[in-house]
This record gives structure tokens, C-alpha cells and sequence, in this order.
């Protein structure tokens, strides 16, 4: 009987650590989107948490994106100051 108390109780603290963790998430919907890649009629890819905005699209899709972590990781710092 003490071991199926102390399982439930582990079950519940794990339960509350998963709850609070996924309370952070936003949700997936139309408009939160981090992102916007446009390959016509023109060619841009921006970032809409810091605006951050790039016109030739081939390099960031092959892999370049310091300049968007960069962006990210000033935002974050201006936002802590």
C-alpha cells in the first residue's frame, strides 16, 4: 500500500514539472509563425521576433542563419537589460 502511494505521488510531481514546462509553449496556430520565407515574386526571409530581415534567400537555406541567431540573441539581451 506505501508503494503505490508513493508511485502516485511520483507520478503526480512528474505530471506538475510536464504541466509547467508546456505552459511556456505558444501555440501552434496561423500567426505565430517565427519565420517568413518568400521565393516569389521576390526573395526575402524575416524573422518577426526581431525583424530581422535577409533578401538573398539561397545562403540561408543552405545553412547560414548566424545573422538571424545573432538578431535572436541581441533581442534577448536588450530584453534582460
Amino acid at each position: 500500500m506505501l508503494k503505490s502511494r508513493l508511485y502516485e505521488e511520483e507520478i503526480r510531481k512528474r505530471e506538475e514539472l510536464k504541466n509547467a514546462a508546456n505552459s511556456n509553449k505558444k501555440k501552434i496556430e496561423w500567426g505565430s509563425q517565427i519565420r517568413s520565407y518568400v521565393f516569389h515574386p521576390y526573395k526575402m526571409i524575416k524573422d518577426h521576433r526581431t525583424d530581422y530581415e535577409v533578401g538573398n534567400v539561397q545562403p540561408v537555406m543552405d545553412g547560414e542563419i548566424d545573422g538571424f541567431i545573432k538578431a535572436y540573441l541581441m533581442t534577448v539581451k536588450e530584453e534582460q537589460d
